[in-house]
């Protein structure tokens, strides 16, 4: 077998890494990986990382395949790993398995077993060739990396306005159906969602997914509430039970205990410059294990996570309706913070939103 590169390489690649996309966010702390085994030039098995981490997608390949794996190539996004966590190393099913040839993106970055599995492929006669689609595999990987190298979430940010740039309404929702959709699938790829007091009291939202069959996977709710201000009454507070839900605040009052009995999670934050310390609350909702998170606030919150570069992505849903109540809400200043954020990249989503559009930028 030749450690050359081909066509058919990067073509079983590309499908790895598409597999890989497919669950980013969803791994729990573990990255999203891809995996192909080709035999004879055919496809005889694939996998991806499971939900919430576990099983490996190399693991779930091998399991999976329709055929022996015996003497095939494995395709995979990231270095197998070769250490003992949840699970034991990808490393040992792949020899064990008697695969012939592996070929991976990336290197891992986790000392446990960055740069590890080539010497021990090579010492069990596995031929291995890396670095095959890197710089697809850094995009891919660049919430895994981030993650790795800080301890604050991987932080996406989403507002929506009106054609001319305004967030008042008299209508509902501002953005379409089909933007709300969107909106909706960014809720199932994040594990918490962030808002103040003020989002909560004045649209008592749900913050769920509402995506038939991702239901399941509605996001932790945690809402920033320095004087513990919120409504009894909201959805948030009746379905605490039910839907982890988190408080930061800095002053009890009367209703800490009805909240606390209600089921939500009251986290004690300090204060800086008259506001909660927003890299206290991000450090805390990290060890709260919700690695992506999701800030669906305001203009004031929005326009906080700008003035502190906070966003990894951001995305602004531009309705195609105009305002009715033109009052000062316009997102000017959102605007031009945006242009000052140090996002590498700009672009229109490509999905259908009929009127609406989706803008993306991207760290």
């Amino acid at each position: 077998m030749s450690l050359k590169v081909n066509k058919s390489d990067k073509k079983y690649m590309n499908l790895a890494i598409s597999l890989a996309e497919e669950r980013v966010g969803l791994t729990g702390t573990n990255p999203s990986v891809g995996c192909v085994i080709v035999k004879k030039n055919e496809i005889i098995s694939v996998g991806q990382t499971g939900i919430g981490g576990v099983p490996h997608a190399e693991y779930n390949a091998i399991k999976n395949s329709s055929q022996n794996v015996k003497d095939s190539t494995l395709y995979v996004t990231l270095e197998p790993c070769s250490h003992y966590g949840k699970t034991p190393p990808c490393t040992n099913i792949i020899i064990k398995s008697k695969i012939k040839k592996v070929i991976y993106s990336l290197n891992d970055i986790d000392p446990r077993s960055s740069n590890k599995s080539k010497d021990i492929f090579k010492k069990n006669n596995i031929l291995c060739k890396n670095i095959l689609l890197k710089r697809k595999a850094l995009d891919l990987y660049k919430s895994y990396i981030y993650l790795k190298k800080n301890n604050l979430p991987f932080i996406t940010g989403k507002i929506a306005c009106t054609k001319d740039y305004f967030i008042n309404t008299s209508l509902k929702y501002i953005s379409n159906q089909h933007s709300l959709s969107f909106s909706h699938i960014l809720r199932y790829k994040n594990q918490g969602i962030l808002i103040t007091y003020k989002t909560a009291n004045l649209d008592n939202p749900k913050l769920n997914c509402r995506l038939n069959g991702l239901e399941s996977f509605s996001p932790s709710r945690i809402i920033i509430d320095k004087n513990l201000k919120i409504k009894k009454n909201l959805y948030l507070v009746k379905t605490a039970k039910k839907i982890k839900t988190y408080i930061f605040y800095n002053k009890k009052n009367y209703k800490f205990d009805y909240l606390k009995n209600k089921g939500i999670k009251l986290i004690y934050c300090p204060i800086v410059n008259n506001r909660l310390d927003i890299f206290y609350l991000l450090k805390k909702i990290r060890k709260l294990k919700i690695d992506y998170l999701l800030v669906e606030g305001g203009k004031i919150l929005t326009f906080e996570f700008l003035r502190h570069k906070l966003f990894n992505n951001f995305y602004l849903i531009r309705s195609d309706q105009y305002s009715t109540i033109k009052k000062k809400n316009n997102i000017h200043d959102v605007l031009r913070l945006i242009k000052k954020n140090n996002f590498n990249k700009s672009n229109y989503i490509k999905t259908y939103v009929a009127g609406d559009k989706i803008i993306e930028y991207i760290k």
